[in-house]
């Protein structure tokens, strides 16, 4: 194993990493907190952005000393879960804030993988409820969905960490365009866990720009050679000279007699609903990013359905008819 596969494989293991080390938060979610100057929310908690990094940013509380925060992690996780339903995200958020207690006892920072916007979101409330601690999402750009939250007393993170790389991947795809899933399945191929990539910012022809983790910069430079069938080149490139534009997005009306997750989603993808069935018994439908496997799961407004191959679908404005059935806004991101 080269020295390089071997750094990289020692990273896609590492669930937490924090300083003095080199290795250092999608789409409508994140829309929400893409502010164009500082939002106060409370008193004590401002959501801010600086250019093209997303950096939102909590100070959260008084002093009541770093002793108190961690026996508040360790006595009272139930009360800083209130709200988590989905149990993988529990678990996720768990991590975190054990992440949290272990920096508790040092005025010291910490980071996070990149995150899925269930787990961001729920994380950011929870950690929301912790005296003395700042927390600091990135993602590289300001309507990204993966990020990484940084976890830190106020003294030590000072600033916003450098805990995102941005890579552009250029090949001839002009003939052989590539889908997200391929640049993903390609990124993944070199050995890298999912949780070490962002985004991944499709440009047509000239190929893609993705996000991860800066330790990992110069292994996908070096073992990233082909997407699909096309032969590509990787050079690392600054956060602001990342490409991107708001999700378009093209909206219509359903009128489903249920809000069933196979209605809803057959309707908006304009596919059979014994298709729908189909894929999600393959495991090829998520709702809000968690795979579903009943065809019964009930949506609501602002769910987000996302079927492999066939894009992503949000859940708008719901209301009823006068014969009792439902009148769902739908918007398709193109």
């Amino acid at each position: 194993m080269s020295a390089a596969r071997t750094i990289a494989v020692a990273a896609t293991r590492t669930s937490f990493t924090a300083p003095p080390s080199t290795f250092v938060r999608t789409r409508p979610f994140l829309q929400a907190f893409s502010l164009s100057r500082p939002l106060q929310l409370q008193s004590n908690h401002t959501f801010s952005s600086h250019g093209t990094l997303f950096s939102p940013t909590f100070t959260l509380r008084h002093s009541r000393g770093m002793c108190q925060l961690a026996q508040a992690i360790t006595g009272d996780v139930d009360d800083l879960l209130k709200g988590v339903v989905d149990k993988n995200v529990v678990e996720e958020v768990k991590h975190i804030l054990e992440m949290a207690r272990r920096i508790s006892s040092r005025r010291d920072v910490a980071h996070t993988d990149f995150l899925t916007p269930p787990v961001l979101k729920d994380s950011m409330i929870a950690l929301e409820k912790l005296a003395d601690v700042k927390t600091v999402a990135q993602g590289g750009y300001p309507q990204a969905e993966r990020c990484r939250i940084s976890v830190g007393h106020p003294e030590a993170l000072t600033s916003d960490p450098d805990v995102v790389a941005a890579l552009s991947i250029t090949g001839n795809f002009g003939f052989q365009p590539c889908s997200h899933g391929d640049f993903l399945g390609a990124i993944l191929g070199t050995g890298i866990a999912r949780e070490k990539l962002g985004d991944i910012i499709l440009q047509g022809e000239k190929g893609a720009q993705i996000l991860v983790v800066p330790e990992l910069v110069d292994y996908l430079i070096s073992s990233l050679d082909k997407v699909g069938n096309v032969s590509v080149s990787c050079a690392k490139i600054p956060l602001l000279a990342l490409e991107y534009e708001p999700p378009r997005t093209n909206s219509f009306k359903a009128i489903e007699a249920s809000l069933r997750v196979d209605a809803l989603a057959s309707a908006g993808f304009k596919i059979s609903r014994s298709k729908l069935v189909n894929l999600i018994s393959n495991g090829d439908l998520r709702v809000n990013w968690n795979t579903v496997t009943k065809n019964g799961t009930t949506l609501k407004t602002g769910d987000i359905v996302s079927v492999s191959g066939k894009g992503r679908l949000k859940i708008g404005e719901i209301n009823r008819t006068k014969k009792g059935k439902f009148a769902v806004e739908l918007f398709l991101y193109l």
